[in-house]
């Protein structure tokens, strides 16, 4: 929603109704109509200050009567689409839609173009109201189409990791004044930061115990530490700490720039940096950083090791700086994109093992798109995901470690997605909805990570219930933090729900900015980084705390938690968990006849399963035979028996058991895999 100047609007709603038709139907026979409006010369911009517009000026909305029919059952499988394009995308339209009794049931209120509203095609009579916020003459095209929703993979077969919850300590300042969070995570010491407002927490985290104990502590910056503007004042919060060195900025929008400071050493000292480039936007400042690309200039000899990016964005455009001294200073804000290619939102940057730069935003055109630099900030090149819709909350990007991108991001109908590229967003693969075994229906705040190349976590708040997620008067969402995982390079995910026990959020959350009410308690983000293990970290505000748990009304609040991954996979294989296969009781069961048998007990200790365990049996160094594959979950044992032919023995044997004799299971512990017994004959 582009901010221009407004004109008075008051009195009673009288909605212009200059659609050209007026009407129009879709069903299951006929599936599109179309209707236009305008030109339009005067904004309206009355829905900046109020989740709606006012309409009592002529010509300040444009109202048209659509006529739903479909068949019951019809929802399974199709959408309502409707779409409002124009010509400039310098211009500015929003979309309402309204059911029958005049309740908003979806809105398009961005700065993509066209704007996209996607619904249930339930039928009924619907309005769909076209405001123009900032038309500069421009007339509108619209759509409304009854679609198929896309086929999708089936979930990962993967077994869902499993994740734990921690609060911060109440004794700590801003504990519960964490809306838009930060999260980084030193592979240098293991501490993981946590910024909440004005405050950065370190926490600590004791494996030795499982689930593992956190140990919060604050460490924020300020003039004691060294950084005289640490910790003062803030338009908005946010942190970046380089996994490889385990510096941590910490960054406070003060308007054209930021008031940042920088540690090395976990929090202990902090030393001032001057914030961002020149120039630089207003708002929705981002820091990030990694290796220098081969492409564009280098780093400095013998100096910080990589590159360090200060974006943010302003109304008609968004700057990114480079720093290529730790981001001590930064060079001068190049613009990234305009309005003509984007909305001015964006998401956080990230920065690929090849020095690669992508920085994603919910708008650009038809679609949601990862705006990209191969030099080092350079230059940009806008590189939109296809079949993807523009959303309300700004999309996330995770780069495995040789360059497979993960773009996770919220389309128009409030589902969850992710696409994957490979050629750093040249073309984008594997484009499918998370999330399908709750039932997602409606989500807010992607945030991506990834590890190996074919491993990425999608952290987001979901819900199971449709409809307008902004509605705060009739949406009863009950709302849940959320984990998909992929093992396999994007092409099946796994989803977690991280608090199942404790909801995020009751009813609406609001995504609409400086327009919303009391349900804009956890703002606009929540972020997701790894350890040095591959454990996935996501950091959230939890906005039902107290007697909401437990069934009482949500109290809109926004303390500072953090979810961990406290088993299953993690991100990097060399840390995942392994079966442990163990052999105990061989026992030989001698017959008169010959006909004997040796059988023995295989277990599996270890957390994970233990796919196709054999035991071979030999006696005195002979093989006597090899069991059939089994599949041991952690903690079940199994009895296992091959036959022995004693005719022609005598004597003592020594029986041996050995549990994959061919070294074809990775085990935690290679040295317990075998039991013996001796066995006379006669």
């Amino acid at each position: 929603m582009l901010v221009v100047a407004s004109f008075g609007m008051v009195g009673s709603v009288l909605p212009a109704d200059a659609a050209d038709p007026a009407t129009g139907a879709v069903s299951d026979l006929v599936p599109t109509t179309s209707w236009t409006g305008g030109p339009f010369a005067v904004p309206n911009v009355t829905g900046a200050a109020a989740a709606e517009p006012v309409c009592d000026v002529p010509d300040s909305c444009d109202d048209f009567t659509l006529t739903v029919s479909t068949p019951a059952g019809y929802g399974t499988d199709h959408v309502l689409s409707i779409s409002v394009k124009w010509p400039s995308t310098a211009a500015d339209f929003d979309v309402y839609v309204k059911d029958a009794n005049g309740t908003t049931v979806g809105t398009a209120a961005s700065q993509a173009d066209p704007e996209l509203v996607v619904l249930p095609p339930d039928s009924g009579t619907y309005t769909v109201r076209v405001v123009p916020f900032a038309p500069l003459g421009q007339s509108y095209t619209a759509t409304a189409a009854l679609v198929t929703k896309p086929a999708n993979p089936a979930p990962s077969t993967e077994p869902a990791p499993t994740l734990t919850t921690y609060g911060a300590p109440e004794s700590l300042p801003d504990a519960h004044n964490a809306g838009e969070p930060s999260i980084g995570n030193s592979f240098k010491t293991g501490a993981t930061f946590f910024q909440s407002y004005l405050s950065t927490y370190k926490v600590g985290f004791d494996d030795t115990v499982n689930p593992a104990k956190a140990a919060w502590s604050d460490v924020s910056a300020n003039a004691t530490k060294g950084c005289p503007v640490g910790s003062t004042t803030s338009l908005d919060p946010i942190l970046f700490t380089d996994h490889q060195t385990g510096r941590t900025l910490e960054s406070q929008l003060s308007g054209v720039n930021s008031l940042t400071c920088y540690t090395d050493d976990d929090g202990q000292t902090w030393q001032p940096s001057t914030g961002g480039g020149i120039p630089s936007g207003v708002d929705h400042q981002t820091l990030g950083g990694g290796p220098y690309s081969a492409n564009g200039v280098p780093g400095l000899p013998g100096g910080y090791p990589n590159a360090v990016y200060y974006c943010s964005q302003d109304i008609a455009t968004a700057f990114c700086a480079a720093s290529r001294d730790g981001g001590q200073t930064f060079g001068n804000g190049v613009p990234t994109y305009s309005l003509l290619d984007c909305g001015g939102l964006h998401g956080h940057i990230k920065v690929a093992p090849d020095g690669t730069a992508y920085l994603p935003n919910k708008g650009c055109g038809a679609a949601q798109a990862a705006v990209v630099s191969d030099d080092n900030g350079l230059t940009w090149a806008v590189r939109p995901v296809p079949s993807s819709t523009p959303g309300d909350s700004d999309p996330s990007v995770g780069v495995g470690s040789n360059g497979t991108t993960y773009f996770g991001y919220t389309g128009a109908d409030g589902v969850p997605r992710v696409a994957v590229s490979r050629d750093k967003g040249t073309t984008w693969t594997d484009n499918q909805a998370v999330g399908t075994e709750f039932g997602i229906k409606n989500s807010v705040f992607p945030a991506v990570v990834a590890g190996d190349d074919d491993r990425a976590a999608f952290a987001f708040i979901g819900t199971p219930t449709g409809g307008n997620y902004q509605d705060a008067v009739n949406f009863k969402g009950v709302w849940h933090l959320y984990v998909s995982y992929t093992y396999d390079g994007g092409k099946s995910w796994v989803t977690a729900d991280a608090t199942p026990d404790d909801p995020v959020q009751l009813g609406s959350i609001c995504t609409s900015g400086t327009t919303c009410g009391s349900d804009r308690n956890l703002l606009d983000f929540i972020d997701v980084t790894m350890d040095d293990h591959g454990r996935v970290l996501a950091a959230f505000a939890d906005g039902c705390t107290g007697s909401c748990v437990t069934g009482g009304p949500n109290n809109r609040d926004a303390y500072a938690t953090i979810a961990r991954q406290s088993g299953g996979k993690t991100l990097r294989a060399a840390f995942d968990p392994q079966p442990n296969l163990t052999v105990s009781g061989v026992t030989a069961e001698v017959a008169k006849n010959g006909a004997s048998s040796v059988s023995a007990t295989v277990a599996d200790t270890g957390p994970a399963v233990a796919k196709g365990a054999v035991v071979r049996i030999l006696d005195n160094g002979t093989v006597i035979g090899t069991t059939a594959p089994i599949d041991l979950e952690p903690g079940q044992r199994a009895t296992v028996s091959v036959p022995w032919d004693t005719r022609k023995l005598k004597g003592t044997r020594t029986v041996v058991a050995v549990a994959d004799p061919f070294n074809v299971i990775a085990e935690s512990n290679e040295a317990d895999n075998r039991a013996t017994t001796t066995v006379t004959l006669r």
